[in-house]
């Protein structure tokens, strides 16, 4: 039993699977007008033919009037920042973690020192091509009801959410600012409005006060509670 082979059908067969991908290669690098190799083999640095940044890139900030020198890493989306991006100092110590999108601040970025956290700070972007977002808006009368509101953002960032600021030593928050739409909420009228009081030595609302009754009336209490009267507060 004689086994054929049809080499020729194979190799049109391979030129039909391999043209396609060399296409696609080349198409791919074709998208780039310049970009840059990392170490790891990764094309990194990549402007366009419309000479916009793209994909994943790495910058390198040089130490400007005693400002030092730092090095980002991070993605462009046409031009603007997307995603999160990691700053490192000179010798490669991570010190900051930021958030973007539509090239703008949002959501959460860190601050670290050798020592650890330092800061928290919350951000919404704006889309620059509608400024208009549907957000909650608290009711200043009951803090825990919020509506749902259609408002103009004026800026690119707005401070929105909860900023902390932490002791480096001990890793505790010393500090906690809340901003709504770059507004920040005033610690007394949010306590007033839940029926609390404030704790004027650093701000922050005070646990509710505990009535307590004179030692008369606890007494009186008692005795009519023996005689099953019943007492009323007025």
């Amino acid at each position: 039993m004689k086994i054929r082979i049809n080499f020729g059908y194979n190799l049109r067969q391979m030129k039909f699977l391999i043209l396609p991908l060399l296409l696609i290669s080349l198409q791919s690098f074709a998208q780039c007008k310049t970009s840059k190799i990392n170490p790891k083999g990764e094309k990194i640095n990549c402007i366009d033919q419309n000479d916009l940044r793209q994909g994943k890139w790495v910058i390198k900030v040089e130490s400007l009037r005693g400002e030092p020198g730092y090095e980002e890493e991070g993605f462009y989306k046409d031009g603007k920042k997307e995603g999160t991006w990691r700053l490192y100092t000179s010798i490669g110590d991570l010190f900051a973690i930021e958030r973007y999108r539509w090239g703008n601040k949002d959501g959460v970025s860190q601050y670290f020192s050798m020592a650890g956290l330092t800061r928290e700070e919350s951000w919404k972007a704006v889309n620059p091509e509608n400024p208009y977002d549907t957000i909650e808006v608290p009711d200043p009368a009951n803090p825990y009801k919020v509506q749902m509101k259609v408002v103009k953002i004026n800026g690119t960032s707005v401070k929105h959410g909860t900023w902390k600021y932490y002791d480096v030593e001990t890793g505790r928050i010393n500090k906690i600012e809340k901003f709504f739409l770059d507004k920040i909420e005033d610690p007394f009228k949010s306590a007033m409005a839940a029926g609390q009081g404030v704790d004027t030595t650093n701000g922050k609302p005070a646990k509710p006060a505990v009535k307590v009754k004179p030692p008369a009336v606890m007494e009186f209490e008692k005795k009519a509670a023996k005689r099953k009267v019943k007492v009323i507060d007025l």
